[in-house]
């Protein structure tokens, strides 16, 4: 089954390898658009996942801000996501 996330117009990660969890697909970084990603200083932190660093997404002319998120360490307990991107704010992501 082939995931996409879009938003704005245009389609940010493609992938048939995402890792669902907690309802939320995270896509391998390498199946994620080139440019469309801009880092943020924004952090979060989850009590078994660690925490999370955040992009800006650019993607139609637009700017949506801190609508996708990353573990760079993540705690062992969610190890499987180490390496990929999750999205929110707007960004429709579904199976293809």
């Amino acid at each position: 089954m082939t995931i996409t996330a879009r938003w704005n117009g245009e389609t940010l990660a493609r992938s048939d390898d995402t890792v669902v969890v907690e309802g939320n697909h995270y896509f391998p970084a390498g199946d994620v658009a080139r440019g469309v990603l801009v880092p943020s200083e924004t952090t979060s932190h989850c009590p078994w996942k660690g925490t999370a660093s955040y992009y800006s997404i650019n993607a139609g002319g637009a700017i949506n801000a801190d609508a996708a998120w990353y573990y760079p360490e993540p705690k062992d307990a969610a190890a499987e996501i180490r390496d990929r991107v999750a999205f929110w704010k707007g960004v429709e992501v579904a199976e293809e």
